[in-house]
Formats: structure tokens, C-alpha cells, sequence
């Protein structure tokens, strides 16, 4: 009889077995039974507990075995590959090992795919399957990992040839042996690590095969989301100085000399993977069967509230995610004992333990983590080709078809609440849906012409008809867009969007998104035939009923309607007259200037927008556009030289080089355009001086002009390097970049003989303008 097997580290030749071994012989003395051990194995790899690896027996056992059951010789290697794989070896052996393994298993994988499979009776259990049985999946994922350990400081490493054998072998046993792609998918820490191994062009194709399986896992890919968003995402400190402009222009030039971030070098990688955006649009845009209706779904709460407190709940919706996947699979084969009733739960379909409410619910969350990934890779380096395949498969109209199904569902206020919470937390699934559907419409709309997507045929139609009734060409973006991918229906998502605006209460969370999201619709060159659309679809009047009637506190909010407000009117003779007779009396303009004046920073886009208006308006000879000017209140408001100067004083006056950020940073470019149009009527020097006069009045002489002139230089520093900010300052404007680059040249003057310099109205003493503001 051969030796005895014995248990890995307790002495060969002793006698000594356990009984996890004892069992696969079928017990003291007797013989080895066919196939136990490999039931042993799986049933092992099922429940971590007992035999799970080849190094738990002696190569003599193995030997002996592989006589009989003919298993290639690989639970041997896979011994020899543990010995060899320790911590301090060179790998040399192992790589070795290795090359050996590779050949058996890829034969069998080639054979796999190409459907030419034949099993003869000698090969009873495929190569990958005894391969990944011994515990060889897991090795290499351990042996792959190695460099992620550090010893005394110093970082293991193995070759990229071995990362790729490593590699090569595991998707080749995903290919053949079932399960395997699905284990390897719940590791998360592996699967950001293969995100490591892609920044290397050697090792970057047999990584993204491997990945693009593991996404092909069902059920898997929102899932595997959550990790995308890690490794797509640019790292946040969460320190606010880190966002002001200084630190980020400071952050750019490090970067440059670095190259790509690693966020950027994923996202590229990501979007190489063959079908990977493909199959995120049909994740997303994927039905859910919502067989109860409003009064059912509340009947549910109660009991919604309670699977929520059960810690069992866990096991149910692990269920729910795996239930289709593992229903043929091992765990029906081998049902651990009691899994009838295990935990106190009855082996039932988990779906038809779950309330309705659930099963939505799980789908939102998938959803979510889906939005989240394709929002990102939106506002990525790569924007254009995901702006092309997102519309190429369809996920605007998928999202349309959606809407009042699922993203904007009709049931109480109530359904948003998770127990535990109070009405105005945004941590439900539901509301962070909502949330992120409205950030991927602004990420999309925002500047870019697939926008029009967002309107189905009959929209895109009388957008044409606006433009021809008002005798101006037809937006090119119009007639550019491919009709087959439009939104189906009676509305488009817009005009969809824009009905649950209007019905939104007051204190919802929801109006600063909303606002954002159709505001990113008109950025960019001004559509007179975009600002009708909306203007006809009472936009405008639901603004203003928000800022004056509804006397809206929050800031965001009303930030988010101000810019959307300034961008429904700007340049359009239309919506001043729509203004105008909303606001129809003193005691609402008042209202009006109250809001606009209580912060500047919120408001300062729309003061923009009515200035640049009102010098078009001016220098037209049109009966319309005259009696506009004539009688609209908000013009003749503007229009006083007192007022410019309160605003330009008070938006330089809030602004210090050391505290913009993204969100200020329009005061400063609001202040300069004031001052163009100054110069354009040879003002400009007019202007600086009565802002050096409000300076002394405020007993503060040069503190003004010293800040403006600051502002003045971080803009050139700021401007003139980044070809996306300055396109958008002279779209937004219809001024030419030249000009605005022109009249910062002159302010900046050192010249103080100079009319149209700032140096030449700050007295000696009080001139402080070399101060240095860069940041390191």
C-alpha cells in the first residue's frame, strides 16, 4: 500500500492523517474511493473549511492518485509552485513551474472556445477544473499580489513575464471552469490591483482580457462599479484649500511633469475594453418588472422598515444577486447540512421573500453605481468617444424610457425616507438615484452637441420651426443630429425633466440639481431657438415664482436659478418681456434686487448676463427691442453707472487670489466684463476712478485696486494656459478672448501715466502689487 497522505507541516511518514484525509480513503486501511477527494475539494472551496489545497497533501499521495485518475501532473506542480513561492525566493523555479502549467491548461482553453471540446473517457476532469480544485486560482492571485506586500520597507516584485504566465493561466481557467470568474470578481482587492498592472504596456493585454471577463459575470458588472468609481476617480483630500484655483493650477503643473494621473490611465484603459461601455448603457437603462402599484408599495413600508433593522437582510439580497447565477451550481450539488432552514431563513427563491419595494430597491443600487461610473468617464480626458458611444447605444433614450417608471416614480414623500433617518437626509437609494441621473444629463448636456439627444423627433422639430419663424439659420448641432438616436415617445427627457420641476416642493433637495442640469443645456453659444423652447414651456415664470414668491432661502438653490435664469435671457428680447410682466410691480422688484443683492456670489452670472444684454439691446435700432429697453425695470436698473459701480466694487471686494475656487472665480470675469464694455464706450478710465473714490470713502485707499490688481494677474496666469476656460469665456460672452486678454494687458499697465491702468490710481504709499501668490 503507498504512504500514508498526511496533513501539509506535520512530518511525512509518521502516520499521523486528518480526517479531512482519512475521509477522502475511506477510512483507516481501506481503499481510495474514485472521485472522493475531488467532492472533499469542493466541498472545501465551498466552505473554506477542510482539504482546499494541494500542499494539504504529500506529492507521494498525489502521485499515487494521478496514476489512477490521470490528472496531468498538476496537483504536483501546484505543491511545487507553493514550496517555491515563499517570500524570500527569486521566482526563478516558480516561473518554471509555470510554463509547465500554462501549455495544459491553454490546449483545453483553445479547445473551449472553439468548440472543438472532447473529453475523452481517460480525462475524466478537465485540466482547469483539478487546476483550480488544488487551490491553483487562488495561489496565483497570491503570487500576482506578492508585490503588494513590503518587507522591511522594500516592495516584492515579480517579472512581467511571470505576471503575464500568472495571468494567461487564470483567464484561461475562467474560460473552461465555471465559478471561477465570478469568485475572482468578489475580490476586490485583486481586481483593483489588475487596474495596476494595466499602466504597463507588457502585461496590459492579458490584464484586460482578464478583466473584460470578470465584467462579463452576470449580475456582476454594477457590482464591480463601486471598484470602477475607486479607480476612476480623482483622490479628494476633502481639505478645502486644496480647491481653491492656486492649489489646483499648482496640482496641474506637478501633474504635467508626472504625466497622466492614475485615474486618467484607468479611465483609458476601461474604455479600451471591448463592449465595456456597451454593456454599462444597457445596465442603466435596464427594465424593472414593477408588477405593484402606489397603495401596495406603502402596504410594504412597514415591512421594508423591518427587513432593513434584520441583519438577515444581507443574506437575502446576497441571494437576490446570485440567485440565477449559482442555481445549477455546486451548492445545490452539495447543500451543506440544515441549508433547508439555515440561519432561520426558509430555502426559497430570496425573490419571493423579498417585498416589491426590495427588489426595486436592489436594481436603484445597481443603477446608481452604474450612473456614477459613466458620469465620471464623461468629465474625463476621453469625453468625445464616451459622449460617441453613449449615444451609439442609447442610453438617453433608455434613461427616457425610464423615467416615470423608476428614476422619477410617483409615491409619497414618505417612500424617500429610510428608517432611521429624517426627510431631509439624502442618504435613500431613491433619492440618490434621482441625485446622480440629474449629474450625468448636466455632465452630458453640459457644452456638447449630443445635447439634442435630449429631445425626441417631434422637439427637434420645432426647435427648426422657432428658427425659421424668427428668420435665423437653423442651429448646425440640429441638423447634425442623428434622429435614430433621439429620445422615443411623446416627450423627450428634457421636457420630462422640466414637468417634475415645475411640481417640485419648495424645500426639495432636488431644485439645485434640476436647475443645474437644464442650465447645462443652454451653456455655451447662445441658442435664441433653445431659449424659446424652454421660454414656451413656462421655464422662466416657474424661476421667478421660486426666487421672488417662494422667497427661497437656500444658497444653492437660488446660485443654481440665478445662472439659469441669466442664460434663459441673455441676449433674448422675449424673455425680458416675459420678465417684465411677471415682475409687474415695485413691491416684487424689490423682492427681486433683495435676492440678488443678499449674495453676490450666487448671483453674479445673471448680473452678467443683463449687462451683456442690455449693451446689445443698445446698440440695436429695432421697435421691439426700444420698447423693451423702455419698460423693462430690471434694464433701466442695470443701466445706472451708481449701480455698475456697487456691483464692480462689491465683486472685487469678495475675491482674494488665495480664496477662489471654481465657484467665485465668475466675480472676478463678471468684473472684467463690466470693465470691457466700460471700454468699449472709452469709459474705462471714468470707472477706475470712481472706484478709487468709493475706495476713500470707505476709508480703505489702494486696498481695492492693490486686490483687483492681483486678481488681475493670477487671471493671466490662470487664463492664458487653459484652452477650455478661455473658449467658454468667450462663448458665454460673444466677446473675442482677444479683447478680454487686451483689457487685462491695459489694467495691468505699469505705466502710470497710463489713463486705463490701475497703477495709475493707487497713490505711492498704499501701492502693494508685487506680492507674490504663488503656491507651492
Amino acid at each position: 500500500m503507498a504512504a500514508a497522505p498526511v496533513a501539509a507541516g506535520s512530518g511525512a511518514g509518521r502516520g499521523r492523517r486528518s480526517a479531512a484525509t482519512v475521509a477522502a480513503w475511506g477510512g483507516w486501511g481501506g481503499r481510495p474511493r474514485p472521485g472522493n477527494i475531488l467532492l472533499q475539494l469542493r466541498q472545501g472551496q465551498l466552505t473554506g473549511r477542510g482539504l482546499v489545497r494541494a500542499v494539504q497533501f504529500t506529492e507521494t499521495f498525489l502521485t499515487e492518485r494521478d496514476k489512477q485518475s490521470k490528472w496531468s501532473g498538476i496537483p504536483q506542480l501546484l505543491l511545487k509552485l507553493h514550496t517555491t513561492s515563499h517570500l524570500h525566493s527569486d521566482f526563478v523555479e516558480c516561473q518554471n513551474i509555470l510554463k509547465e502549467i500554462s501549455p495544459l491548461l491553454s490546449m483545453e482553453a483553445m479547445a473551449f472556445v472553439t468548440e472543438e471540446r472532447k473529453l475523452t473517457q481517460e480525462t475524466t476532469y478537465p485540466n482547469t477544473y483539478i487546476f483550480d480544485l488544488f487551490g491553483g486560482v487562488d495561489l496565483l492571485v497570491e503570487i500576482l499580489m506578492r508585490p503588494t506586500i513590503s518587507i522591511r520597507g522594500q516592495k516584492l516584485k515579480i517579472s512581467d513575464e511571470m505576471s503575464k504566465d500568472c495571468l494567461s493561466i487564470l483567464y484561461n481557467t475562467c474560460v473552461c471552469t465555471e465559478g471561477v470568474t465570478k469568485r475572482l470578481a468578489e475580490k476586490n482587492d485583486f481586481v483593483i490591483f489588475l487596474f495596476t498592472l494595466m499602466t504597463s504596456k507588457k502585461t496590459f493585454l492579458q490584464t484586460a482580457t482578464l478583466i473584460e471577463d470578470i465584467l462579463g459575470v452576470k449580475k456582476q458588472l454594477a457590482n464591480f462599479c463601486r471598484i470602477l468609481a475607486v479607480t476612476i476617480s480623482e483622490m479628494d483630500t476633502g481639505n478645502d484649500d486644496k480647491h481653491t484655483l492656486l492649489a489646483k493650477n499648482a496640482q496641474q503643473k506637478k501633474s504635467l511633469s508626472l504625466g497622466p494621473s492614475a485615474a486618467e490611465i484607468n479611465q483609458a484603459a476601461l474604455l479600451s475594453i471591448p463592449g465595456f461601455v456597451e454593456r454599462l448603457c444597457k445596465l442603466a437603462t435596464r427594465k424593472v418588472s414593477e408588477s405593484t402599484g402606489t397603495a401596495s408599495f406603502l402596504q410594504e413600508l412597514e415591512e421594508w422598515y423591518t427587513w432593513l433593522d434584520n441583519a438577515l437582510v444581507l443574506d437575502a439580497l446576497m441571494r437576490v444577486a446570485n440567485e440565477e447565477s449559482e442555481h445549477n451550481q455546486a451548492s445545490i450539488v452539495f447543500p451543506p447540512p440544515g441549508a433547508s432552514e439555515e440561519n432561520g431563513l426558509p430555502h426559497t427563491s430570496a425573490r419571493t421573500q423579498l417585498p416589491q419595494s426590495m427588489k426595486i430597491m436592489h436594481e436603484i443600487m445597481y443603477k446608481l453605481e452604474v450612473l456614477y461610473v459613466l458620469c465620471v468617464l464623461l468629465m474625463g480626458r476621453q469625453r468625445n468617444q464616451v459622449h460617441r458611444m453613449i449615444a451609439e447605444f442609447k442610453l438617453i433614450p433608455g434613461l427616457n424610457n425610464l423615467f416615470d417608471k423608476l428614476i422619477w416614480r410617483k409615491h409619497s414623500a414618505s417612500a424617500l425616507v429610510l428608517h432611521g433617518h429624517n426627510q431631509n437626509c439624502d442618504c435613500s437609494p431613491d433619492i440618490t438615484l434621482k441625485i446622480q441621473f440629474l449629474r450625468l444629463l448636466q455632465s452630458f448636456s453640459d457644452h456638447h452637441e449630443n445635447k439634442y439627444l435630449l429631445l425626441n423627433n417631434q422637439e427637434l422639430n420645432e426647435l427648426s420651426a422657432i428658427s425659421l419663424k424668427a428668420n435665423i439659420p437653423e442651429v448646425e448641432a440640429v441638423l447634425n443630429t442623428d434622429r435614430s438616436l433621439v429620445c422615443d415617445g411623446k416627450r423627450g427627457l428634457l421636457t420630462r425633466l422640466l414637468q417634475v420641476m415645475k411640481k417640485e416642493p419648495a424645500e426639495s433637495s432636488f431644485r439645485f440639481w434640476q436647475a443645474r442640469a437644464v442650465e447645462s443645456f443652454l451653456r455655451g453659444t447662445t441658442s435664441y431657438a433653445d431659449q424659446m423652447f424652454l421660454l414656451k414651456r413656462g421655464l422662466l415664470e416657474h424661476i421667478l415664482y421660486c426666487i421672488v414668491d417662494s422667497e427661497c432661502k437656500s444658497r444653492d438653490v437660488l446660485q443654481s436659478y440665478f445662472d439659469l435664469l441669466g442664460e434663459l435671457m441673455k441676449f433674448n428680447v422675449d424673455a425680458f418681456k416675459r420678465f417684465n410682466k411677471y415682475i409687474n410691480t415695485d413691491a416684487k422688484f424689490q423682492v427681486f434686487l433683495k435676492q440678488i443683492n443678499s449674495s453676490l456670489v450666487d448671483s453674479n452670472m445673471l448680473v452678467r448676463c443683463v449687462t451683456l444684454s442690455l449693451d446689445r439691446f443698445e446698440n440695436q435700432v429695432d421697435m421691439k427691442v426700444a420698447e423693451v429697453l423702455s419698460e423693462c425695470r430690471l434694464l433701466a436698473y442695470i443701466s445706472q453707472v451708481p449701480t455698475q459701480m456697487s456691483f464692480l466694487f462689491r465683486l472685487i471686494n469678495i475675491i482674494h487670489v488665495q480664496t477662489l475656487t471654481q465657484e467665485n472665480v465668475s466675480c472676478l470675469n463678471t468684473s472684467l466684463v463690466i470693465l470691457m464694455l466700460a471700454r468699449r464706450k472709452e469709459r474705462l478710465p471714468l470707472y477706475l476712478r470712481l472706484l478709487q473714490r468709493m475706495e476713500h470713502s470707505k476709508k480703505y485707499p489702494g486696498f481695492l485696486l492693490n486686490n483687483f490688481h492681483n486678481l488681475l494677474r493670477f487671471w493671466q496666469q490662470h487664463y492664458l494656459h487653459k484652452d477650455k476656460d478661455s473658449t467658454c469665456l468667450e462663448n458665454s460672452s460673444c466677446i473675442s478672448f482677444s479683447y478680454w486678454k487686451e483689457t487685462v494687458s491695459i489694467l495691468l499697465n505699469p505705466d502710470r501715466q497710463s489713463p486705463s491702468a490701475l497703477v495709475s490710481y493707487i497713490e505711492e504709499p498704499y501701492m502693494d502689487i508685487d506680492r507674490d501668490f504663488t503656491e507651492e
